[in-house]
């Protein structure tokens, strides 16, 4: 058993939001994402997974397909559909919170296997 307390040492990077990385193995992806003040995504899709964001602390807005920006704050799932192309900006104040996805899998080519897919530790 494993045990992360999700909002003890959070780290915030002045130049871009920061995923760090909780869980990453070949079933799971799980990040927890720290943005400061006015930090963004730009839009952008996940073409193999779908996306569930659980905000633990702060506000933001958050952006799908077009559609209207919504706000958003702690103790709100957020989930997006595969490839449903989405951003998210912090307000005022930091913003955090745990992402769960797919883990990326990319084809790799080993001579004396074959081909098999591999999964991103990262």
């Amino acid at each position: 058993m494993k045990s992360t307390h999700l909002l003890e040492e959070l780290e915030f990077h002045d130049l871009a939001p920061f995923a760090e990385p909780l869980l990453v193995d070949k079933d799971t992806r799980i990040l927890r994402w720290m943005f400061k003040p006015g930090q963004g995504i730009d839009e952008h899709t996940l073409p193999n997974s779908t996306l569930y964001l659980v905000i633990l602390k702060g506000r933001g807005i958050f952006s799908s397909n077009g559609e209207a920006e919504q706000e958003f704050g702690a103790n709100t799932l957020v989930t997006f559909k595969t490839d449903e192309p989405h951003t998210v900006r912090a307000l005022d104040e930091g913003l955090v919170f745990v992402a769960f996805l797919q883990p990326i899998l990319i084809p790799q080519v080993d001579p004396l296997v074959g081909d098999k897919e591999t999964t991103i530790s990262n």
